[in-house]
This record gives structure tokens, sequence and C-alpha cells, in this order.
């Protein structure tokens, strides 16, 4: 049997003086349980459901009208209910918990040293004349408001108008093609779009005036366009862009001070959020307003401890389901950092940079970005006063244990480091932190209260310190309302719930820890399967990107007579060559680190490695372009051209 895994962070008091802790025993009280421990209460959360969903109403502040029945057929997935007699609005949720008008709401930051803050005071007023402005262009409960903006206020601004009318949001960064614009907002049929005419990255102002107005012509159900001047001259942000208007002009037109919340059912659309879409036409998922605010009250409040004391920043575009994220630690009262711009530019110490100046205390980012900032030797405790920071969370791929020690070692050692995953599927998580465990090495730490998370087979029997499916067994109110335009369900049954029926099955491949933690090894379609033994990727890459000579790395599985080999692509550093010297020293890390079965039949250097916008690499794509499938929607990667670099290489012949 394995030893467990080292503890690098314990709990101060084993978390006693925690906001999670003083839910569990409020609800204790309230329910006559024993929620003493963490075992405990994550069992109730699961078992007694009603119990536990409606505490977290209670306890974390939701406002609006509960009504008397917390989950009707519980025990269908699909079809679960959650309060389907309550009314509510997530943008007065959002809202309700606020500071004094001039205390700080948003800080805005960028690569291009721009600096605002926005108050309370002015985002309520600036939601109330928005809401005003979307009324007069015909948008109304259930229309669509689409954005292609950065990280920015007038984004969230947006965001928080139309869900007080209860119309419907969903975004996209500016760095996104035409096409991959028109691919997602397309399938919605927005009634207004908002875009900005520029935006910085890599020190470079990108012009995005032509692009959205073409985005605008390819989307006939328009009635307006609303565009921010960002980096470019207002006299001229709106030529070309037809029924558009400047985004001030619009608001200074209207008067309002007081936003507009209308009470909407619990099961109301809010977002509409992406797939990558790299496999084909990006599928459409809809979030409910009431699923993914109590589920992000929960993951917030709880299980980060966030308070409206704290500052959170959370590194990400409007293209990834973590702004979203992001935006919902508003509920807790909490200041929002908004960052745009390349995390690299002018250098790797930029966003350590805003962590330090704005004393953030709860700071978010992917893995790659800390695979890579330890790559180039940054250091940013003995840089930077990062005395404020008590969570460090990371997401986008798996966390390697070489990254947890460098976190420990390099940026804080008392640092909260929560490793966490789940999905643009439930625009939430599966696995996170908590503040009543032990953070143990290369590992998340727990499954999210309420979330039945757990580790199946192939015969769909649970298992522990082996690696399988992940899935939820029970259902949970984040579970999207469907896909847009599939009236009967079929294809959203299809996603999740045809591997293993009434069972949410996620598509991670993954390993429950006897610790009670869990690990992720990459996703279930593109896991390898030599020899019909399956293997996870994140083990390769692991071992791979120890190596300095590698930047980074990507693996896929070829079909080669009659079976499957494992093919792994690399990135060099400058310098580095692909010699039989190198490739032994590959292969013996990956033999000694992972095992036999994860050495590559082939080993190939590439000049780059394809990934989406949000900076995950593609498998599957390449999987596909090797294979001579065609790639569906190349606009849905952030460097599509590298894919051609991976097409008939001689290499892959032998």
């Amino acid at each position: 049997m394995n030893e467990p895994a080292k503890v690098i962070w314990r709990p101060v008091d084993d978390g006693a003086d925690t906001p999670m802790a003083g839910f569990a025993a409020i609800a204790g009280d309230r329910w006559q349980r024993d929620l003493g421990s963490w075992d405990k209460l994550h069992a109730w959360s699961v078992s007694e459901r009603e119990e536990f969903w409606q505490s977290v109403w209670d306890q974390c502040g939701i406002v609006g009208t509960m009504g008397s029945v917390v989950l009707e057929q519980g025990d269908a997935m699909p079809g679960a209910r959650f309060f389907p007699e309550a009314r509510l609005n997530f943008a007065e949720n959002l809202l309700a918990h606020a500071g004094e008008d001039d205390e700080p709401a948003l800080i805005f930051r960028s690569e291009a040293g721009d600096a605002r803050r926005m108050s309370w005071g002015v985002l309520r007023e600036d939601v109330a004349r928005t809401q005003q402005a979307l009324a007069r262009l015909g948008v109304g409960p259930g229309d669509r408001v689409a954005a292609m903006m950065p990280n920015m206020p007038e984004t969230i601004v947006a965001m928080l108008a139309a869900a007080g009318l209860g119309a419907v949001f969903s975004s996209c960064s500016p760095d996104f093609g035409v096409k991959g614009v028109l691919d997602r907002f397309g399938q919605i049929e927005p009634t207004v779009l908002i875009g900005c005419a520029a935006y910085a990255y890599g020190g470079k102002i990108h012009d995005t005036r032509p692009k959205l107005a073409e985005v605008a012509e390819g989307l006939p159900s328009l009635t307006g366009v609303l565009v921010v001047p960002y980096k470019a001259d207002a006299e001229t942000a709106t030529d070309g862009i037809p029924k558009s208007m400047l985004w001030q002009d619009a608001l200074d037109a209207e008067e309002a001070e007081t936003p507009t919340f209308l009470p909407l059912p619990f099961s109301h659309p809010l977002y509409v959020l992406f797939s990558s879409g790299t496999t084909g036409a990006p599928k459409c998922i809809v979030h409910s307003a009431g699923g993914t605010l109590l589920q992000h009250a929960k993951e917030h409040r709880l299980h980060c401890g966030l308070t409206a004391d704290d500052t959170l920043f959370y590194f990400s575009t409007c293209g990834w389901m973590m702004w979203n994220w992001l935006v919902s630690g508003l509920q807790a009262g909490a200041t929002l950092v908004l960052f745009d711009g390349s995390p690299f530019h002018p250098g790797p110490e930029i966003l350590f940079d805003v962590v330090a100046q704005q004393r953030v205390t709860h700071f978010g980012t992917s893995a790659k970005f800390i695979d890579a900032i330890n790559n180039e030797g940054l250091r940013p405790r003995d840089t930077h006063d990062l005395s404020a920071l008590r969570m460090l969370m990371s997401t986008g791929s798996p966390l390697v244990p070489e990254g947890f020690d460098y976190v420990m070692d390099a940026i804080k050692p008392d640092v909260h480091l929560a490793s966490i995953s789940g999905g643009t599927d439930i625009v939430s998580c599966f696995v996170l932190g908590t503040p009543l465990k032990p953070v143990r090495r290369g590992e998340i730490q727990a499954a999210g209260l309420g979330m039945d998370s757990q580790v199946w087979d192939e015969q769909g029997r649970r298992v522990t310190g082996d690696k399988g499916e992940l899935v939820c067994a029970r259902a949970f109110p984040a579970m999207p309302i469907g896909f847009w335009n599939d009236d009967d369900g079929a294809r959203y049954r299809a996603a999740y719930f045809e591997r293993f029926p009434g069972v949410w099955h996620h598509g991670d491949f993954a390993e429950e820890t006897r610790s009670g933690g869990f690990i992720i090894h990459g996703r279930s379609d593109a896991t390898l399967n030599p020899g019909g033994v399956r293997i996870g990727t994140a083990e390769i890459y692991r071992q791979v990107e120890q190596l300095p000579e590698i930047t980074e790395a990507l693996v896929i599985g070829q079909d080669w007579q009659g079976d499957t080999r494992v093919v792994l692509f690399v990135v060099l550093a400058k310098g580095a060559a692909l010699d039989d010297a190198l490739e032994t020293r590959l292969r013996s890390q990956i033999r000694t680190g992972a095992s036999p079965r994860h050495v590559p039949a082939r080993i190939i250097a590439v000049a780059d490695i394809p990934r989406t916008k949000s900076g995950k690499i593609t498998e599957l794509a390449v999987r596909d372009v090797v294979h001579g499938r065609e790639v569906k929607n190349r606009e849905a990667l952030a460097n599509p051209e590298a894919l051609d670099l991976f097409r008939d290489l001689g290499a892959l012949k032998t």
C-alpha cells in the first residue's frame, strides 16, 4: 500500500477559526448533527442534501424567497430540481452585501499600466444606467447579451445589468477570431453585443474594430452594439461597426441610480458558457442563476473563507469559466482585482506586482503559469511583499507535485495552496481546497461540500487508491439547465449521463487517495491505452517537464499496427537539441518516475504546441491531425498555426 503523500500545509487550530467551521457549528446545532470533523461535515452534506443546501442558503446570506421545497426528484440525474418554488435575482445577490459607496468593489490593472478603481456606489449606478440602455435596445427576460471584452469593469457591469433584467449573459475574450466568435454567439442569437475597440497584449495594442464590425454583421439578431473605446480613440471607436454607439454615451443618456432586480425562478438561465470546440462546434452550456449563485457562495465563503475584508484576484480572460467564478466573489462583499493582458509582460513578475500592490488575500492562476515561473527561476517571496496572501489556487490542468514544492518554497511557505478542478460544464468545482484538512503534496484536498465526487472503475464500482473515472453520484444545484437548442435534452444526456446512467460522468481520469484527496491524471478522452492498459497523460508531463531542456510537452496515443503507441512531442529550451543522450534521459526519467508503460515509442521535437484560448494544450486536436482527421474548429485555438507542425511528420510514419 502506498504511503500517504507528505503534508505541506496545516490549518491553524485545525481550521477552528474559519467560516467553514462556523458554518458546521451552526448547522450542527440547527439539525442536531455531529459535524465536528471534515469527514462528518462532508458526509452529511451529500447524504442530507436538503438540510445542507438550506443551510448554505441561510448562512451565506442568499437574498430571495426560498419557498418550502428544497429538492424535488432528488434521485433523478438529470431531472432533480433544487428550490423549485424559490425566487431570486443573481445580480441583486452580488450587490446585496456591498460595502459603503466609496469603498472599492473593482480594481482594474493592465499590462499597459492602466490603473482604475470602481467603488460600490459607482458600480451600482453604472449597472442601473446600463440596464436602462439595454432595455431601450429591447433586452428583457430571456434575451441574450453577448460581450467580446477584456477582463475589465465594464464587462462586469454589463453582466450585472443583464442579470438584473433577467437576460442571459455570454462572453468571450477579444482575441478570438471572427469565426470563433460567430461559432459561439451565432448559436444563441444575442440582442445586444458589447465589444471593445482595442485591447493590449504582449506589449502591443490590437485594433479590434474590423473584427467587431464583421461579428456584428454576422449576428442579424442584434438591435445594437455598445463599444468600449479601451485603448482606442473614442472618436473613431465605432467606425464601421453597424448599429453601434459608445458605451459611455449610452450610459450618459440615462438617469437611473438604482438597479432593477427582477425576481426569477431558481432555474432561470443566467449564463451560456461554451466548450472549447476543438473537435466540433462549441457546446452552448446553459447555467442557472440559482445553481451558480448557491454553488459559488459555498465555494467562496466556505471553502475559500472569503469575506468582505478580502481581495480576490483570479487571472482569467472572459472566455474562461474562472471569470464567472471570480465575479461571484462580489456576493461575499470582497473586492475583485481584474487584470487585462499577458501574465508575462513586461516580465513574469507582473501578476505578483499586482498581488503585492493590492494586498491580495486570495490569488488564483493556472498550473501552467506556476510551471512557467518555476522554469524562469522566479522567487516572488524574495522580491514581493506577500504578507496579505492567505490562499493560492491553481486550476486549468493538474498541478504536479513539483509545482506544490515550488509554491511552498518560492512563493509563500504558509499559504493555503488549493489545487482545484471542475469545469465549464458546472461553472464550478467537483474537488477543491478546504480549510479543515491538511494539504498533501500533489493532491487536491477534498470533494466539494454537497458534491458526491467519487472515482469509479469501468464496471461502475467506486475505487480508492486506483485510477478511474471521476463521477458525481448525486444531483447538485450547479448542474446545467441543459444545452442551447437541445429541446429534448438528448445531447445533454449523452454528454454526461450515458456512461453511468443516473450518475454525472465528468470525463476526467482521476484517483481518490486513501487520505480522501484527489489526483487528476488528465482528460479521459485523452487517456493513453497502450496494450489495453489506461494511463494518464499528466503522469508523463510531470516527468518530462522536470528536465531543463524541455519547456513544454504534449503526448498522444497513435494508432499503430493494431495497438496504440505513445508519442511524445517536446518543445526544446533555447540551445537544447533532441539528440540520443536527451532521448535516453527522457525515457529513463519517465520509466523511473512513472512506469515502463508510460515510456513513449517516439519522441519528436516541435517548435510549438497548440492550446486553447484559456491556455490548455489540445491533445485531441493533435491526435486528429496525426490521424488525418479534420480539426473542425481551429478558431477555438489561440495558435491554430501550430497544428500544421504535426501534419505529415515523417517521424510518425516509422
